[in-house]
């Protein structure tokens, strides 16, 4: 099976990351792909740099869309209205797709659903309370997962209008729309506002790279400030079991332990792509 992985990111904000130590947004849903499904195989499109991608849809098994830090309702950047287009024709061809964070505004707005800036800023770190909806306790894709929980998150914007064809599978107090399946067209999408590609690691990184930000939004009080918090992430990612520091940091098995992280994406896998069209 070929898969194909999205990552929007511009070239300028790939170099942010080597320069802090986190993986490319490419490298974390490979790594997720083959974990779930040993043997797959992937081709990676950066179309914030490229402009054709590397196949069409009906090529692939499934595409898979990473986070970016593009603006999606930008419809005047080419970067983003490629990406739009693509998106429409993996609906037209019926080539099912999941993502986070900016994949889960490209499937809503690409099948007529709209995304703005959340009024209540930035939610970053650790989404709280996340809870099922209703659909979402009956849905395949939160099968295993507890009714409440937490989750990595780094988001602006929000969807605020779900497209015809979309359900809303989770929830909580800062973002209406944290979880989304849409039918549109022939295709499925399955959709995470949260990343469950991330671990402790990765995170912790990603705050460094975006400390003048969230220093001056309020998360932290001066650069100590984050540099003691990331320390500590980085600490009881180095050991899981560190007591203290789970406690500290409110962090439990639904954000520590893959098998509970990633059980939407893993779902995804069993029970849309291992399995014939008329059955998703």
């Amino acid at each position: 099976m070929r898969f194909l992985i999205i990552d929007g990111y511009p070239k300028a904000s790939r170099e942010e990351f080597d320069a802090v130590g986190m993986k490319h947004a490419w490298r974390l849903y490979a790594e997720m792909l083959t974990a779930h499904l040993p043997g797959a195989t992937y081709d990676v499109w950066f179309p914030s740099d490229e402009t054709e991608p590397p196949g069409q849809p009906g090529r692939y098994a499934g595409v898979l869309w990473t986070g970016c830090n593009l603006t999606i309702y930008h419809t005047r950047d080419e970067r983003v209205t490629r990406q739009i287009d693509y998106a429409r024709r993996c609906y037209d061809a019926g080539t099912p797709a999941f993502g986070t964070c900016w994949g889960i505004q490209m499937g809503a707005v690409a099948a007529g659903g709209r995304v703005e800036a959340n009024p209540r800023g930035r939610e970053m770190g650790l989404a709280r309370k996340i809870r099922l909806t209703e659909a979402g306790l009956r849905h395949p894709m939160f099968e295993g997962k507890p009714p409440v929980y937490n989750a990595f998150i780094s988001h602006l914007d929000e969807i605020t209008e779900l497209p015809p064809g979309g359900v809303l599978l989770a929830t909580n107090d800062f973002t209406r729309v944290q979880a989304i399946e849409v039918r549109h067209g022939k295709g499925i999408f399955w959709g995470l506002q949260y990343h469950p590609e991330y671990d402790l690691h990765e995170m912790a990184r990603l705050i460094v790279a975006r400390a003048g930000k969230l220093i001056k939004e309020g998360f932290f009080r001066d650069h100590e400030d984050m540099q003691a918090y990331v320390d500590r992430l980085e600490a009881l990612h180095r050991d899981p079991a560190r007591k203290d520091l789970r406690w500290q940091l409110d962090i439990d098995d639904d954000v520590l332990d893959p098998a509970v992280r990633q059980i939407e994406f893993r779902n995804w896998i069993r029970r849309v792509i291992l399995v014939q069209p008329e059955e998703r």
